[in-house]
């Protein structure tokens, strides 16, 4: 059996993305997985409490790790640091690893070879199980680097997962935007569902998603969220939808139940009962 991988993003955060991702999850009776790919901004684990399994350290890029016995307090390190991760403090040499970028100039100019690069630790990675299937779910530390390497590994986990388990779908919640996490996370998936909004902005950052995603060979298909909030901006998603082949699987309008289930950390699928099953159906067709 083959499996198929939904990765549902959007260009901003705040669209509806998460609530519509659990929602779909509540609905669909296949076997799935999920998977938690904003690792920035992880909400997904909000709704669906997951109960933890297991947990395991992302080790990101090298930083420098000063050896303070060995230091005489020399300074070269600290003028030749261009993030200003190093700093003197009662003669000796420190580094703020919030700052630094893994460069290793100061090793070079150390003249006591006292500076090395050491693997650090940017998040953390979680499997468990919630009571729509299991789920793989990340958090990268506040500032943390390789957040599209994170990306990578919890998809990675996520369809070992549903081999070992014979799921037939893998859900993700996808990271907004189109930088490194956003292209991470759509890259091989089968398609793409991106949430938008009936804005200029939510227009413009539509069309800068489904660029991304036609340039990395992943399908793409659109649900318009709060539809009904401006009559104009639905009237351009469409046309920007129709112009660009983009299938627009479904209108929604604002639903004030909806946000307060998310305010309760409950899942909307029943505010959003009339939407899901056409919305589903028409992802498993295309």
């Amino acid at each position: 059996m083959k499996i198929k991988e939904i990765t549902v993003v959007s260009g901003k955060g705040g669209t509806g993305k998460t609530s519509l991702t659990a929602a779909l999850a509540a609905f669909a009776p296949e076997k799935k997985v999920l998977c938690e790919a904003d690792v920035d901004a992880p909400d997904l684990e909000i709704l669906l409490h997951p109960r933890p399994e297991r947990e395991h350290p992302f080790m990101g890029m090298q930083t420098a790790l000063v050896d303070a016995a060995r230091c005489i307090g020399c300074g070269k390190c600290e003028d030749v640091c261009r993030f200003d991760a190093i700093r003197m403090a009662s003669g000796k040499a420190s580094v703020d690893k919030t700052f630094c970028e893994g460069c290793s100039a100061c090793t070079i100019v150390c003249p006591q070879g006292c500076i090395s690069m050491e693997d650090t630790r940017q998040g953390t990675w979680f499997f468990g199980r919630t009571d729509l299937g299991p789920m793989v779910h990340a958090r990268l530390k506040p500032g943390g680097e390789n957040s599209g390497m994170l990306v990578q590994l919890v998809r990675k986990e996520a369809r070992l997962t549903a081999e070992r388990e014979g799921a037939e779908f893998i859900l993700t919640d996808g990271p907004p935007g189109i930088a490194c996490p956003a292209i991470s996370a759509v890259t091989g998936a089968n398609i793409a569902l991106v949430v938008t909004e009936p804005t200029m902005s939510g227009k413009h950052d539509l069309l800068r998603i489904a660029g991304l995603c036609e340039r990395f060979g992943t399908k793409t298909a659109v649900v318009l969220n709060k539809a009904d909030l401006s009559e104009e901006g639905s009237e351009k998603i469409e046309e920007a939808c129709s112009e660009n082949g983009l299938p627009l699987l479904a209108s929604i309008p604002f639903l004030f139940e909806v946000v307060h289930a998310v305010s309760q950390a409950r899942i909307p699928s029943k505010e959003l009962e009339n939407y899901l099953a056409p919305i589903w159906e028409k992802l498993k067709a295309l």
